[in-house]
């Protein structure tokens, strides 16, 4: 990376340390960079380091994403498995109105956008089930 070739790995963080660099392995499952041409990718088991230096945090991504058309920004695996119809039992509530709309999007659609459930959930189902979209058309 740094041109260390043959540095032992200990000697390496203790440099590193010095200069206040602090790099942390994060145990991420699934990693999701949505893109505005709506090409999104996921990375599944990708190995993610973050380093923070000086107060700045670098998110490094070693893996092979996949491509999807638009992965959704609650991170469900339905979007990118293709099955819009399924949903994750894991993120089930409960509550959900037989709309497919989980209640924690609601939930955080109408606390970002200042709005009640009810319109929160108009937006959410105008945007196809996608918060972020529904609390950029609420604004």
């Amino acid at each position: 990376m740094f041109g260390g070739g043959g540095m032992n790995p200990r000697k390496m963080k203790q440099m590193m340390k010095q200069m206040g660099i602090d790099v942390e392995e994060l145990d991420a499952e699934r990693v999701v960079i949505e893109t505005t041409d709506g090409d999104d990718l996921v990375f599944d088991g990708a190995q993610v380091t973050k380093m923070d230096a000086q107060g700045q945090e670098t998110y490094q991504i070693v893996g092979s994403p996949d491509s999807v058309a638009d992965a959704g920004a609650g991170g469900g695996a339905t979007a990118v498995e293709g099955d819009a119809g399924a949903e994750d039992p894991a993120l089930d509530d409960g509550d959900d109105a037989d709309d497919g709309i989980p209640e924690e999007d609601i939930k955080l659609v109408a606390q970002q956008a200042g709005v009640s459930k009810a319109d929160a959930r108009e937006a959410l189902e105008a945007a196809n089930g996608e918060p972020a979209r529904a609390i950029s058309d609420l604004q």
